[in-house]
């Protein structure tokens, strides 16, 4: 890969971050609003216990996507960032661009998820 095309997904990497660290920050300000303001109705705590679930499953999903742009970022440093990490081959720079933080190729993705039984969710 050309030393510009890595600094592109490098860019876009980053920029990925720094909206992703946005959503974090959001979503704990969000949970920590969730608080008991006297509501004392039943209803309104299970709802309240609801939403505060949600923002907490959605701060998981943001700081796993976090973890996972770090990785692509050290892979770059690192000089293997666009390599399978199970076959070895060069990742198609259009599946990269769709999925910058990509760690295998389409075709060792799905056999992944095709050994694991996990067909409905595509990882990366």
């Amino acid at each position: 890969m050309t030393s510009e095309k890595l600094e592109h997904f490098k860019r876009l990497l980053i920029d990925q971050l720094r909206q992703h660290t946005q959503h974090i920050r959001d979503d704990q300000a969000a949970a920590l609003d969730l608080t008991d303001d006297g509501v004392k109705d039943s209803v309104d705590m299970s709802l309240m216990d609801v939403n505060k679930e949600m923002a907490l499953r959605l701060g998981e999903r943001e700081s796993q996507a976090v973890a996972d742009i770090d990785q692509a970022l050290l892979r770059i440093r690192e000089g293997s960032y666009g390599i399978c990490a199970r076959c070895g081959q060069v990742i198609d720079e259009r599946r990269l661009e769709a999925v910058p933080t990509a760690r295998y190729d389409a075709k060792c993705q799905a056999l992944i998820e095709a050994e694991n039984g996990d067909d409905t969710n595509p990882s990366l």
